[in-house]
């Protein structure tokens, strides 16, 4: 039962975040364009991490 209504939250969530999207007219997301508005200090920090989750995963085999 409460995993029935977990999927409905997450699924009413997204409804609710793509009408947003639509009412501000926002219509297309472009990464290129979004990594051009991202301070160095926060690209090596999720560079780092990636990094270290990729080292992880090849390491111990996954989860």
């Amino acid at each position: 039962m409460w995993l029935l209504i977990g999927i409905g939250a997450f699924l009413s969530f997204g409804f609710l975040v793509d009408l947003w999207y639509k009412r501000k007219g926002i219509r297309q997301t472009n990464p290129v364009e979004n990594s051009k508005h991202v301070s160095s200090s926060e690209r090596i920090y999720i560079e780092s991490y990636m990094h270290n989750m990729r080292n992880d995963q090849h390491g111990n085999g996954g989860i």
